[in-house]
């Protein structure tokens, strides 16, 4: 097994200061599902009190109706983010009914032994409320209901505009350095991608969470899966098994040969995926024998954000834009980092640790070198990930890299080793040691496997008496942190304010009766 060398060229170039990198932005996006008092998913409806999932800003709902999502708008600062994360699950806790309450975990709470009782979203009698609950329908019905009940946390970065044009005025090469802003920030927001899902073995290791499933989950599932103690699965050295073959996957997708070398390829290859029919999917049909539709389409994406992946490029759609065509008119705005487990023992799923950790793998991403990556160097990736996610706490678990493997601790460590200027920047812009203590946390998890999150999930899965038993005790900490959380009168009252719009929103939209959704779909296909 080789020894990872640690390039001696410099990851931070010499003109590069802290307050370059003053100007970032970050949000967050934390999933969470609804949990009855028993233990299982919840059937009640998004609550009334919390405003309308269509068009609240911050608190909507994902695939089910019982799967919640709560979205931070961008923030200047790391702690900004996680208070603002804070207040909206103080917020929610207030109004849950039934006693129920927020499942701590990315792989779900008990659920029954048929798909059917995962209710989908429901988002009213709107056109475009119909489509959201109908791709929905046609997701449960190409992967199943069970798949989409995995929780994640997506992490939103930008850097400032003056950074950009900092690194465009240092490039040697002159096609670079005759680029519009625009397409030079689109370029090294690619570079970045690229690097990511690179590094992406090194996320899962550090932050994964997901080392075990209820036995639910499994349902109708051909698997290898060990009892981990009665109703648990498990692999012993497993990491982030949201991140495997039992999470996010689409075989469908894998055909597609979409990468991320430039951002119009990018954007092509998506398109056509959203226009390219696919055998499986149109055996489906696309009503039910009453003649309701099932999907939205028998393609290999219904829409672009059927698109599963690592880290996705986005830019803030307009009115009437898709995704990819904001990408389109105004290039890449900010990186969505989409591999990132829930961690179970944060009330709001996230800690500073990772989000100061996920900054300077950011950082570090978008400066390093960032070579094409092609379809050899991808497979590898996946076999990478593959090895992480399934054993990636055993002591021969390895990083295969130019050919030459890795023991995983060592390839780690070499990385955290290179970023630790890069944490040093940050800790000076921001004035504060935040990035520092992120990465010597993460160092520890490197040095003592034992340390990661995953290692003592199985640890507390197994104190507890299983997976079940151990998030009731977490949900139940969780719900006294929400209750004992201050919110300001001024918090409060947005908030109200916030339900009273958006359910004032839905219908102003669902009184617009200009066409029929049969006419709507129609239209859209």
């Amino acid at each position: 097994m080789s020894q990872p060398e640690s390039t001696s060229q410099a990851v931070l170039p010499t003109w590069v200061d802290s307050s370059l990198i003053k100007g970032m932005l970050r949000g967050i996006e934390r999933e969470s599902l609804r949990m009855q008092g028993n233990g299982f998913l919840s059937q009640r409806p998004h609550p009334v009190a919390l405003g309308s999932a269509l068009t609240h800003p911050h608190i909507t709902t994902d695939y089910s109706e019982a799967l919640m999502e709560f979205i931070t708008p961008p923030k200047d600062s790391i702690r900004g983010a996680l208070d603002y994360l804070m207040d909206i699950h103080a917020i929610v806790h207030r109004k849950l009914e039934d006693e129920e309450k927020l499942w701590p975990m990315s792989m779900p709470c008990m659920l029954d032994s048929s798909d059917d009782s995962i209710p989908l979203a429901q988002y009213g009698s709107s056109n475009i409320g119909l489509f959201k609950t109908l791709y929905r329908r046609g997701l449960g019905v190409r992967y199943g209901r069970r798949m989409q009940t995995i929780s994640g946390v997506h992490y939103n970065l930008s850097f400032p505009d003056h950074f950009f044009e900092a690194l465009q005025a240092n490039e040697s090469d002159e096609s670079l350095r005759n680029l519009s802003l625009q397409d030079y920030r689109s370029h090294r927001y690619m570079g970045l991608i690229r690097n990511f899902i690179r590094l992406t073995p090194l996320v899962m290791f550090l932050v994964g969470a997901s080392p075990a499933v209820c036995q639910c989950f499994m349902t109708g599932r051909d698997h290898q899966l060990l009892p981990l103690t009665r109703g648990t699965l498990y692999t012993p050295y497993s990491t982030a098994l949201r991140m495997g073959r039992f999470g996010y996957q689409n075989s469908a997708q894998k055909q597609l040969g979409i990468h991320y070398n430039n951002l119009q390829d990018y954007l092509e290859g998506l398109q056509k995926a959203v226009k390219t029919p696919y055998k499986q999917f149109t055996r489906l049909g696309l009503e039910d024998a009453a003649g309701q539709p099932i999907q939205i389409n028998d393609h290999v994406l219904q829409i672009e954000n059927e698109y599963y992946s690592l880290v996705r490029p986005k830019q803030v759609p307009e009115a009437g834009e898709t995704p990819s065509q904001a990408l389109e008119n105004r290039g890449i705005g900010y990186v969505e980092l989409r591999a990132v487990d829930v961690n179970p023992y944060s009330p709001i799923g996230i800690d500073e640790h990772t989000a100061g950790f996920l900054e300077v793998v950011a950082l570090y991403c978008l400066l390093q070198d960032s070579p094409a990556l092609l379809s050899d160097e991808q497979d590898i990736i996946e076999k990478n990930q593959a090895e992480v996610v399934n054993r990636g706490r055993a002591p021969n678990a390895a990083i295969l890299e130019n050919g030459q493997k890795y023991l995983i601790e060592d390839w780690c460590a070499v990385h955290l080793a290179r970023m630790q200027p890069l944490a040093e920047l940050l800790d000076a812009a921001y004035g504060n040691n935040l990035y520092t203590t992120a990465m010597k946390t993460m160092q520890i998890r490197v040095d003592e496997v034992d340390a990661t999150l995953s290692a003592l999930v199985v640890g507390d899965i197994r104190k507890q008496g299983g997976m079940w038993h151990f998030g009731q005790v977490l949900a139940q900490q969780h719900a006294a942190v929400y209750q004992a959380h201050q919110l300001s009168k001024k918090t409060t009252a947005y908030f109200d304010e916030l339900v009273q719009k958006s359910l004032q929103q839905q219908q102003e939209l669902e009184q617009d009766s200009s066409i029929s959704f049969a006419e709507y779909l129609a239209q859209f296909r």
